[in-house]
């Protein structure tokens, strides 16, 4: 999903020995878009993109005939590492957006609740069910369970509040690494019980907490990842980008991999080992782009920082929205690969340009959001200095 992403540039600073030059120092935090910033977060995202939209466009079209091809099937696998990915990549933008400055967390508090509330917002405006479905089911046990489903959005939405919160409200200095490794550790951990103590409460909670049959991302154990993510953050955001944060992602990946082999596998939906089986894979994927030349993760990086409204976008032409069907229910699963691939590409592509020109528009009705540098450096702790 889009949220603010560390961008890294070289800070200058004015010789004393020669007014007007600058010296290059080392990596720090910024807002500002630059082409020389290693974009491996948006690249990630990007790849999950990819993965999303191709995967949901397949899932509707491809024929049962298609779907056993033997690459169909590893690609199916790999598919589960999207929507973690999604969530680490959202919590680790969040604590890396916040700089240097102490007070970033709570400088920023009332835009990061406004962005919670946007995507909660989203997340259950795709489930409206048309008027039509309202009249014949009434304000039933079906309809608010329907319209209530805790999907993906609601879920970094929620994460994304509560995260916020505590940055603002706990001490920078080891506090907030401390709570985000409980967070990370125990949402998991809890899940089954949490699963179990959900029976009986309102149908909007126990979609909240997952003891709903209908809640495809509950806060139990979805945020788990959010916040994993963020503490990984954390850990590593003395590393530059690049070659060291990558291999120290790798070897973070690899470590807790490893550890899922020691213990028994658990694939139920409440699992602590399913997540942190899936958290190893993300960070190796983390790694992996970081790794990749820079040209190969800015191809990606686009899709990545249109997440959000390529996600937006895409359901309701794959699944439908309200009373009008999607390609689900116009074509169906009778295509082959060559076919469904293809209609999965130009929806990509056709979705990010829409959103890349809703942006624009957006940009143009309101100029005095765009680009201000004052702002993000005031944002990012940095001192303002000339280009070299």
């Amino acid at each position: 999903m889009t949220s603010p992403v560390v961008r890294f540039r070289d800070e200058a600073s004015t010789s004393s020995y020669a007014p007007g030059r600058v010296k290059r120092l080392g990596p720090s935090f910024t807002f500002q878009q630059q082409s020389n910033r290693h974009p491996g977060l948006d690249g990630a995202r990007g790849l999950a993109v990819l993965a999303m939209v191709l995967g949901h466009t397949l899932d509707a079209l491809l024929s049962a005939e298609a779907r056993l091809l033997p690459w169909v099937q590893h690609y199916w696998a790999f598919r589960g590492v999207t929507a973690p990915l999604f969530l680490l990549v959202s919590g680790w933008a969040v604590v890396a957006a916040l700089g240097t400055r102490p007070n970033a967390a709570r400088d920023t508090l009332g835009r990061r609740v406004r962005r919670s509330l946007l995507l909660l917002f989203l997340g259950y405006f795709l489930h409206w069910p048309g008027w039509h479905a309202v009249r014949d089911l009434g304000w039933t046990d079906a309809m608010v369970s329907h319209v209530l489903t805790f999907d993906a959005l609601q879920c970094i939405g929620f994460a994304l509040l509560v995260g916020s919160v505590l940055l603002a409200l706990v001490p920078a200095q080891g506090g907030r690494p401390l709570v985000l490794l409980v967070l990370a550790v125990g949402i998991p951990l809890v899940s089954a019980t949490v699963w179990k103590l959900g029976v009986g409460l309102p149908g909007a909670v126990q979609q909240f907490l997952g003891s709903a049959a209908g809640s495809r991302f509950p806060f139990f154990p979805w945020a788990g990842y959010f916040f994993a993510g963020a503490f990984a953050a954390y850990a590593l955001h003395l590393l530059r980008p690049g070659w060291p944060q990558g291999l120290a992602l790798l070897a973070l990946g690899a470590g807790l991999l490893g550890l899922t082999r020691m213990t028994t596998a658990d694939w139920t939906p409440a699992s602590a080992w399913l997540v942190a089986y899936r958290v190893g894979q993300g960070l190796l994927v983390l790694g992996a782009v970081n790794l990749a030349p820079v040209r190969l993760s800015r191809l990606l990086a686009p899709f990545g920082r249109l997440s959000l409204w390529i996600y937006v976008l895409h359901l309701p032409v794959v699944y439908g929205w309200a009373d009008v069907a999607g390609l689900a229910g116009r074509i169906g699963p009778r295509l082959g690969v060559t076919a469904a691939v293809g209609i999965g590409v130009a929806l990509l592509v056709t979705c990010a340009v829409v959103a890349w020109l809703g942006r624009w528009v957006m940009e143009q009705a309101r100029p005095w959001r765009a680009g201000s540098t004052t702002l993000n450096a005031s944002l990012s702790g940095t001192r303002m200095s000339p280009r070299v």
